[in-house]
């Protein structure tokens, strides 16, 4: 007999199982979607700590105002009322490099980084290994660096940091990155603040996640404020106008000049 091995659900005509527990006996009213969404990656219950710093990460990245994936849910959903699906779609495809796709980004290069390293021990020996990462970066992209409303300070970022740190989780990912946030000026000549993408996915790093996935949390959280944003496009809608306003302002351009 054919058999597909799963750590994850199964059902039978009257039960269904997930993570080796009765749904509904032990999980349903007991355990919280954060909660679950982290078990279900890492096949193991979350501590409450880690409970806590994973879904402080979900809050930070649901919503940020009219960003790319908000307006591309929104005109999708102008575009195809029908078809709400299309909208939280179109809104997740923009998770990006420079939108949500940076949370792993930056765990990524965090983590690359950190391989095969010894762990410096105080503050001064985490500036001189962050000096070495953002030398070597020279002329690239530095992850988590830099935001396009917050040029001083991501007010995420001091947050997350202090939850990490109340909680016992402030690990290697969370050092560097800080660290790199306390020398890259003098490295690259100008002062540029950490972004929230970037502190999540290194929070999300320390927590032992697989860093190839961790755009999918970031996306898992951006689904709920998409949600919220097509609530409010069907309550108080400007999806037409801001399809009009480019729309009515389009001048034609010969592409020989």
């Amino acid at each position: 007999m054919t058999t597909f091995p799963t750590s994850l659900g199964t059902s039978t005509a009257d039960e269904i199982r997930l993570l080796g527990q009765d749904l509904t006996a032990d999980l349903m009213g007991k355990v919280g979607f954060g909660e679950l969404a982290f078990w279900l990656v890492a096949l193991r219950r979350p501590t409450p700590s880690e409970t806590r710093v994973f879904e402080a990460v979900l809050v930070a990245l649901a919503d940020h105002g009219f960003t790319p994936t908000a307006i591309a849910a929104r005109l999708t959903y102008l575009s195809a009322p029908d078809s709400l699906q299309g909208a939280l779609a179109a809104g997740l495809l923009g998770g990006g490099s420079r939108f949500l796709g940076v949370t792993e980004d930056c765990g990524q290069f965090l983590h690359e980084a950190l391989d095969g390293r010894e762990l410096p021990t105080d503050e001064a020996g985490w500036d001189s290994f962050a000096l070495e990462v953002v030398r070597g970066a020279q002329g690239k992209y530095i992850p988590g660096l830099g935001h396009p409303v917050h040029k001083v300070q991501d007010p995420r970022t001091p947050v997350l940091i202090g939850i990490a740190r109340e909680e016992g989780l402030e690990g290697p990912h969370l050092e560097l990155f800080q660290a790199i946030g306390r020398v890259h000026e003098q490295v690259l000549g100008r002062k540029l603040p950490l972004n929230g993408a970037g502190v999540c996915g290194a929070a999300l790093a320390d927590l032992g996640l697989p860093v190839e996935l961790l755009r999918g949390f970031a996306l898992l959280a951006r689904a709920a404020g998409l949600l919220g944003q097509l609530a409010e496009e069907r309550r108080r809608p400007i999806g037409m106008d801001a399809y009009l306003t480019v729309d009515r302002n389009a001048v034609y351009v010969d592409p020989d000049r």
